[in-house]
């Protein structure tokens, strides 16, 4: 007599383990997701020249439309959070890389329509990279490793956003074409995308008596309902937009009309305030939960970063900036302390949404900083007679920026463990 063979179900744990171990391999390629939306944000800094001869415009007008990104970036981020809670990461996570992956094959057409729409989809579709690797943080990794993934997913942020100068400007200087470079990005986006939605466990969610826009809507109207929020928003963009737009957008450009450094120099003084981020963001995170008290932190970073910035605007010489950019992107780690207050100045049930909001209110602020500066000193750029004055008066503004900042940062609640066991 045969005896067939006894198949064992999986147990609970085992299945748990396996949907864990999902999670984890998600998140890594959410980290993918992330250095590719970095590395797509900062790129054109050091092709400015390149895009205006192919859109046929200037470098205001291709700061124009660089500056579109942020729009949707900061609307769509809305979006991207209540998309996560209410279908979960493997339907919305690899549908924000896709859109990502479709502006940037756009971007790549030499034309100014074209450029406008790509860069309007790479914002939109950049929006799911952070929350959605914290998202599969939040189900890979336990409460005590969490902190740190999020650390090491905004370190990997931070190397696209270096590789996209560092890497991308030496490519151009070999005679690599600007759109190849789009090509690459577009389908290295592409190729992420399928593994996500491949690996991505699926989520079951539950109807309730509360579906519909009323439930969206509600976490949203609790964080916009408390002004610490607003505060956190805007103290994060003051704190971003010396980088995203003075660094990213501009820096280049700047150091090589004004301050005549090579193409080479400028792309490397560039690239460190991003790769100063990768040390900073973990750094000043630490310090803040070591000394158990938010603010000191924010405001220290803050200051360093207003004296970094002094030394860039009023130093002389190639090295000095280079110092001073390493520096300051060290201190800009400081920008990140107040995603940490707004999570903890909100009750415990919109903890998701408050992220959602602050990057809305961020680059909200980014969008409305960017074409300020275009218009008040980017129309000077590569055309006026004093070089040295241009330079500097881009310094102070951005100076004016941290300062107010700081100012702000004055009128926040002090959140940390320290002041609630005093």
């Amino acid at each position: 007599m045969t005896t067939k063979p006894i198949t064992v179900p999986l147990s609970a744990d085992a299945t748990s383990a396996w949907r864990i171990r999902g999670y984890q391999i998600a998140w890594g390629l959410a980290l993918c997701f992330y250095f590719l939306e970095y590395a797509s944000r900062s790129a054109p800094a050091v092709m400015i020249e390149h895009l205006a001869t192919a859109f046929g415009t200037t470098a205001i007008g291709v700061s124009a439309i660089l500056g579109t990104y942020y729009y949707t970036y900061s609307t769509t981020s809305l979006i991207a959070g209540a998309a996560l809670d209410r279908v979960g990461a493997k339907k919305a996570v690899p549908v924000g890389i896709f859109i990502l992956a479709i502006g940037c094959l756009l971007f790549s057409i030499p034309t100014a329509g074209a450029g406008y729409v790509g860069r309007l989809l790479q914002g939109a579709g950049s929006a799911f990279a952070f929350t959605g690797a914290v998202y599969l943080a939040s189900h890979g990794f336990s409460a005590r490793w969490l902190a740190t993934a999020i650390g090491v997913t905004q370190c990997l942020g931070m190397l696209g956003g270096a590789a996209g100068q560092f890497v991308v400007g030496p490519w151009l200087e070999r005679g690599v074409g600007w759109q190849s470079i789009w090509h690459w990005l577009g389908i290295a986006s592409l190729v992420v995308g399928v593994l996500l939605f491949m690996t991505t466990p699926s989520e079951t969610r539950a109807q309730t008596a509360s579906s519909g826009w009323a439930a969206v809507l509600h976490p949203y109207s609790v964080v916009f309902r408390n002004p610490q929020s607003y505060l956190c928003g805007i103290v994060a963009g003051l704190l971003f937009v010396p980088t995203t737009i003075g660094d990213m957008t501009w820096g280049v450009a700047f150091f090589q009309r004004d301050r005549m450094f090579t193409f080479h120099d400028a792309v490397v003084t560039g690239s460190l305030v991003p790769l100063g981020w990768v040390i900073g963001c973990p750094l000043l995170g630490w310090l803040a939960d070591f000394v158990g008290r938010r603010k000191p932190v924010l405001i220290g970073g803050a200051l360093v970063m207003l004296f970094c910035a002094a030394g860039i605007t009023f130093s002389a010489g190639h090295e000095a900036a280079a110092i001073g950019c390493f520096l300051f992107g060290i201190a800009s780690g400081a920008a990140m302390i107040p995603y940490t207050i707004v999570k903890e100045v909100n009750p415990d049930e919109v903890k998701g949404s408050a992220t959602g909001g602050i990057n809305f209110l961020t680059f909200g602020v980014t969008a409305l900083i960017g074409p300020i500066f275009a218009d008040l000193l980017g129309k000077g750029f590569g055309t006026t007679q004093n070089h040295l004055t241009h330079f500097r008066s881009s310094g102070i503004f951005w100076m004016s920026c941290i300062a107010l900042a700081i100012l702000l940062s004055m009128f926040l609640r002090e959140t940390g463990h320290a002041r609630k066991s005093a």
